[in-house]
């Protein structure tokens, strides 16, 4: 850490990072447990989020409050990429049958800036900023594949992975073979490790210098007729590369600028 690292808002936004589609509501002994903060140290983050509007104070329990969107919307506003994405990824949904998103990396997470829902396949209700581990999700994969070899060499050298599910992996070595497996094929499928009964497949939208921006991917329920091996290699995986490569076009053709 340098001399300008603030640990103070690092705690406070881990604070705010504990909160997630599992954990909407907690006691500050759950806060506190899920940041590796003291109670006092807790509470005083918490209140102070609840005096800046961020938090909500329930009789023992804490929530976030819709003014937490605010900290991610000057971001996610300021895109023009998803903007740009959107009729490709209604045209890729159109055509498979099945809901395609698009996300980019942010820290160890995947968050989401565009999303065509087919129908409703997930457990957890997917919105523009939801996020997921990188490591667990076909997206992810795709998205660490196109780090910097040293930028990998350390994401990979934090984890700590955990099971979402009991196909998750969470052995390193696998990890790393996947991401590199995706690197080599330009894309990758993941099957159940974030939620039993869903596969997805991803693909890299790349700039101008080759370097991966963002991934797309596609969803589906596993025993739907889209889900087979067979129809995943021959429909679903050419017509999501086709969109990433449509995606990627029309982002170079608008100067190359995210925002």
């Amino acid at each position: 850490m340098t001399d300008a690292y603030v640990q103070s808002l690092a705690r406070g936004l881990a604070v705010l990072r504990a909160f997630d589609a599992e954990h909407v509501q907690m006691t500050l002994a759950e806060v506190a447990r899920r940041t590796d903060l003291t109670r006092a140290t807790a509470r005083r983050f918490l209140h102070t989020l609840v005096e800046l509007g961020y938090v909500l104070s329930e009789g023992g329990t804490f929530r976030l409050s819709p003014s937490v969107l605010s900290i991610g919307y000057a971001y996610l506003s300021g895109l023009s990429l998803p903007e740009l994405a959107y009729p490709h990824l209604r045209e890729l949904s159109a055509r498979v049958g099945e809901s395609s998103s698009m996300s980019v990396l942010a820290g160890d997470d995947i968050v989401y800036v565009a999303r065509v829902p087919a129908r409703r396949i997930m457990a957890v209700t997917i919105n523009v900023g939801t996020t997921f581990p990188a490591f667990a999700t076909s997206m992810g994969r795709v998205l660490l594949a196109g780090l910097p070899p040293a930028e990998l060499e350390r994401y990979l050298a934090r984890q700590r992975p955990e099971a979402i599910t009991d196909r998750t992996l969470t052995d390193a070595a696998q990890i790393s073979e996947r991401i590199e497996q995706a690197r080599r094929c330009g894309w990758t499928l993941v099957d159940q490790e974030l939620e039993i009964g869903l596969r997805s497949v991803a693909a890299p939208v790349v700039d101008a210098a080759g370097r991966t921006i963002a991934a797309i991917n596609v969803s589906m329920r596993v025993g739907s007729p889209t889900a087979s091996t067979d129809s995943i290699s021959s429909s679903i995986v050419p017509r999501l590369r086709e969109a990433a490569l449509r995606i990627g076009h029309s982002y170079r053709a608008g100067g190359g600028a995210l925002g």
